[in-house]
């Protein structure tokens, strides 16, 4: 993965004048409670109507088991879009939280408690963050394949930050407990 799609193109900023390169973004997504299919895709249209942001694919739909989550979660429905964007990795974060709180995320002190909407930042270009707020790459994505095997859909040849070809992390992983549920087709514009 590389910092731009093509590291000559560059994007002013039309107020300030101000030069900002166009990033390659990966961003999770997950629902286990109300309707989890309508959640990710209203996730999707969100990012893809935020300014500066171009989404450029979307995974496939996969169901998965929940991970170290309370007894009697439920079943996650995941994805993971691509995007490009001028966005700071900070405004991005912004903007990832105010479209979980526009799908009444609910946030608690019980760990990976069941959520309405999880949009997490997996990787902004080659990004790196270490802050109580933001951790980029996104710490625990690659030992998930929920994360994995999605974002390999999209790009086989990816490049986790830091941690290698997303091919081998999913191979060292694997898919147990994954479904891929073809019956539910996110779409993007």
């Amino acid at each position: 993965m590389t910092e731009t799609p093509n590291p000559n193109i560059i994007d002013a900023d039309t107020l300030t004048g101000e030069m900002r390169p166009i990033r390659r973004v990966v961003i999770g997504l997950g629902s286990n409670l109300g309707e989890r299919f309508g959640n990710l895709q209203g996730a999707v249209d969100a990012l893809a109507d935020t300014p500066n942001v171009w989404v450029t694919g979307v995974s496939p739909v996969y169901e998965s088991q929940p991970l170290d989550c309370p007894p009697d979660s439920s079943t996650f429905l995941n994805a993971v879009v691509l995007a490009d964007t001028t966005l700071s990795a900070h405004r991005l974060l912004d903007r990832a939280l105010a479209v979980e709180d526009a799908f009444d995320r609910l946030r608690s002190d019980v760990k990976n408690a069941p959520r309405t909407l999880d949009v997490d930042l997996i990787a902004v270009g080659d990004r790196r963050s270490d802050t109580d707020v933001l951790k980029l790459p996104h710490p625990q994505a690659h030992e998930r394949a929920f994360v994995l095997q999605p974002w390999f859909d999209l790009e086989p040849d990816a490049e986790f930050p830091g941690m290698g070809p997303v091919a081998e992390l999913l191979a060292k992983v694997g898919t147990e407990g994954l479904v891929r549920r073809d019956d539910l087709v996110l779409e993007f514009e």
